[in-house]
């Protein structure tokens, strides 16, 4: 069905456009051209942004993904994180079982099978983070369930049916050949929860590694005298960095300096949202220990960060408040960046022919307004 609007302003990829109407065919973008007051199905006042795409999302809505993975989880997931701009998601299983971490697996494959309406073409695959990763930069995730690659497990994380998929590792805790060979199955390769040096991430890097999960989080740091994880994350060009910017992972300078160094063409804004995103809840059980939320915060007793219950506006407000980028600098960032890092930009990721139509509508302050899903107003 083909359908119009017109809005004040869009960002395409080569900047603000005044007074465009964006023509689509069944979700899609067919054309993009200067208003007419012929066209007026839908007429929209405000900042038309590409719809955002999370590549790290634990749960929300009061799911946890580790929890009994499913595609009733997936859904509620979707749903709760669609309401604040995420059209596109990667749901995370973290570091547990090997049959939990099949079943997320078989829970996407089904998604994306099945053709469930609501949350098809919201899931563009799967990350696992984990469980290949050092216990030295653990974070919250379970110690018992840290280990090495097995046959079964590299099965699952290369199956083909379930789109997309991101694996974070430590690269000290594995060959490079298990680089080597996911990247050559399509998998893309992050490096996170690591307390590797320097030329281990180095090694990785030449092997296919391209991503970095939560850039200076449960890694490796910057000194004097061994760059570790975070100076060939900042040195290396080529490779995306993750970033959570929710007032309480990195202080806004720390994160200004790194998405100055790497751009918005190589940076990634991420939620890490946990069961708490999108709903009211406090406390949760995880694994042998407990998450409890203190005004946005979230930790385990012992005071350790346990993801967020940020959400992508929000993630792309406190990069223009508090980090000096541009609306335009950040929308990249959540929109375009993470579809080039996953491989998915001439599907979504920007307001341009043959991509989704996607859009996030913001006011003059950046507040939210409108969510759209190939082209369905969903809030």
């Amino acid at each position: 069905m083909i359908s119009t609007l017109t809005v004040e302003a869009v960002l395409l990829p080569n900047g603000w456009a005044q007074n465009q109407t964006i023509v689509t065919n069944d979700g899609v973008i067919t054309d993009i051209r200067e208003a007419s007051k012929a066209e007026c199905e839908h007429v929209l006042k405000g900042r038309l942004l590409a719809g955002f795409f999370d590549t790290q999302v634990n749960g929300g809505g009061g799911i946890l993904f580790n929890d009994k993975p499913s595609v009733a989880h997936i859904e509620t997931m979707a749903l709760a994180h669609l309401r604040y701009g995420t059209t596109a998601m990667l749901p995370t299983i973290i570091t547990d079982n090997a049959d939990t971490m099949a079943a997320a697996a078989d829970a996407v494959a089904e998604v994306m099978a099945s053709g469930v309406a609501s949350v098809k073409a919201i899931i563009k695959g799967v990350h696992f983070e984990g469980p290949f990763l050092s216990k030295a930069k653990k974070g919250v995730h379970d110690e018992r369930f840290i280990r090495s690659p097995s046959d079964a497990e590299i099965a699952t994380i290369t199956r083909k049916d379930i789109g997309r998929v991101l694996i974070t590792v430590a690269p000290e805790t594995i060959d490079v050949g298990f680089i080597k060979e996911m990247v050559s199955e399509g998998v893309v390769v992050s490096l996170g929860h690591t307390n590797a040096t320097f030329d281990e991430v180095q090694h990785a890097i030449d092997a296919g590694a391209t991503g970095f999960t939560h850039l200076y989080n449960a890694m490796s740091a910057l000194t004097s005298r061994e760059p570790g994880a975070v100076g060939a994350a900042l040195l290396n060009t080529q490779t995306y960095c993750g970033f959570i910017i929710d007032h309480f992972h990195l202080h806004p300078r720390s994160a200004e300096l790194a998405l100055k160094v790497k751009g918005e063409k190589r940076a990634i804004l991420v939620t890490d949202a946990m069961a708490h995103a999108g709903s009211d809840l406090t406390t949760i059980p995880f694994f042998n220990t407990e998450i409890a939320r203190k005004g946005d915060k979230l930790t385990t007793p012992d005071g350790t960060l346990a993801g967020s219950c940020l959400d992508m506006h929000s993630a792309l407000v406190n990069a223009v408040d508090g980090c000096n980028v541009t609306l335009e600098q950040a929308s990249v960032m959540a929109s375009t960046t993470p579809a080039h890092f996953m491989g998915v930009e001439n599907e979504i990721g920007s307001i341009a022919l043959g991509r989704n139509a996607d859009f996030v509508l913001v006011d003059q302050r950046n507040q939210l307004k409108q969510v759209w899903s190939k082209m369905r107003v969903v809030f």
